[in-house]
């Protein structure tokens, strides 16, 4: 990164009240306008939260943690406000605030606040809050409707609200709640909608942020992997832990037989080798099992590239509740799938999960033994911190692309690589034995 585009400020912004005329901005403000103006522009998925502060502190003065550290000032009055970081102990702003303003700090995500509120001019404080969330209600917000994001951070919301014993409010896609609903009595799973009804005294957000941000999560989640990244967020235990299912449906299919999902949302995700899943597919008829695709879609693709269901495979198919899957993969002996949701699904339902994968590292999502990449080739692009993954563009191959080198990481993935990795699966061996 050149030297043009590091920019160093103390960790606050201040705004006006209910104003952002050029005129009315305050010299704060127009010095953290350039760490504003790079971040990239987050889509509309989030629920809101009120835009004054929900908690009482004194002589009018309001303050809540709902987005970073807030700190709304009446129209009247001349104050300076202080807050710091409990647990390193570094103060992030002290300063003189002009009346009318909003200080909030530019971290989002959880740190232990301690809020001191004062008259100008003088060093005794009038007001002070120790950031505390026990019985308190506090908002966790998961922003996207993708399986996988959803399920792999979820755990962490009931381990925020275990460390804090506090009440969480859980913003989370209506459909993908449903099949976690029922296992987290505690929890108060709310949409997206449903936000404006409530007055938390904190928020937290859920996500990827990319470009290098940091404001919105301690360390780049390429760095730590996708669903550990939510737990750097809420400053809680990062290790995997399974979110729990409703796992004790009655077996439905007598056969052996084991679900596949082929399908993911840009190419890069996708196992590019032409021959892989047929005869991998092939390989597992030979060996007694029945082959059942339980992607969404028989085919999926954009413009002239699209994926189809394997040859071989029966289509088990079709847009239907997330908990009709999970009562079809616990009887699995196994999964096999890519890095997509399904393969989260699968490893919440406890067996074994062969995940085939070239553009993320391994690290980059829950620990299978069964995880196949080709390290000889080039790999883990979505975890370089030097790259940018473009949304857009569903051919995606940073390194690569428009080569005969394109898609090469999972493309030379050989299905001998993939059928030796499930040799060693005890359900198989098993099987090998009848």
């Amino acid at each position: 990164m050149s030297s043009d585009n590091i920019y160093i400020a103390p960790d606050f912004i201040t705004v006006p009240s209910f104003s952002v005329a050029a005129e009315t901005v305050t010299p704060e403000a127009i010095a953290i306008a350039p760490i504003v103006q790079q971040q990239p522009e987050q889509p509309p998925v989030y629920g809101n939260v009120p835009d004054i502060p929900t908690q009482d502190a004194t002589e009018g003065i309001k303050f809540d943690f709902n987005d970073g550290i807030r700190v709304q000032f009446p129209a009247s009055g001349s104050y300076r406000v202080c807050f710091s970081d409990i647990d390193t102990g570094i103060i992030l702003y002290n300063a003189d605030v002009e009346p009318n303003a909003m200080v909030t700090s530019v971290k989002k995500f959880f740190i232990r606040f301690r809020l001191e509120i004062f008259h100008q001019g003088e060093i005794e404080a009038i007001f002070t809050h120790d950031y505390c969330a026990e019985n308190r209600e506090i908002m966790i917000q998961l922003p996207v409707g993708t399986i996988g994001d959803s399920i792999g951070w979820f755990s962490y919301v009931e381990r925020f609200q275990h460390k804090h014993n506090c009440k969480v409010l859980c913003v989370m896609t209506p459909w993908i709640a449903d099949l976690v609903r029922d296992q987290y009595p505690e929890l108060n799973f709310i949409t997206a909608k449903e936000t404006l009804n409530y007055k938390p005294y904190a928020c937290y957000y859920m996500g990827l942020f990319f470009n290098g941000n940091v404001d919105n999560q301690p360390t780049d989640f390429r760095y730590i992997g996708l669903h550990r990244t939510a737990g750097y967020i809420l400053g809680v235990d990062s290790s995997d832990i399974k979110p729990r299912l409703k796992l004790d449906a009655p077996r439905s299919i007598k056969e052996p037989y084991v679900c596949i999902a082929v399908q993911s949302s840009t190419q890069a995700k996708y196992w590019n080798n032409p021959d892989g899943w047929r005869e991998t597919v092939e390989f597992l008829k030979i060996n007694g099992y029945r082959v059942l695709c339980i992607d969404k879609a028989p085919a999926n693709g954009n413009g002239i590239v699209w994926n189809h269901i394997p040859n071989g495979a029966e289509d088990f198919t079709g847009d239907i509740p997330l908990q009709e899957r999970v009562d079809l993969l616990v009887h699995a002996d196994f999964f096999i799938g890519l890095s997509s949701g399904l393969a989260w699904i699968a490893w919440c339902c406890k067996i074994p999960v062969v995940m085939i994968s070239g553009f993320t590292h391994p690290t980059n999502e829950f620990h299978t033994p069964y995880r196949v990449i080709n390290y000889h080739t080039c790999h883990s692009c979505w975890n370089d911190m030097r790259i940018d993954f473009d949304h857009f563009d569903y051919l995606w191959c940073p390194r690569h692309k428009n080569t005969e080198r394109h898609f090469e990481c999972s493309r030379l993935i050989a299905t001998e690589q993939v059928i030796n990795t499930i040799r060693q699966i005890p359900e198989f061996k098993k099987q090998k034995q009848k």
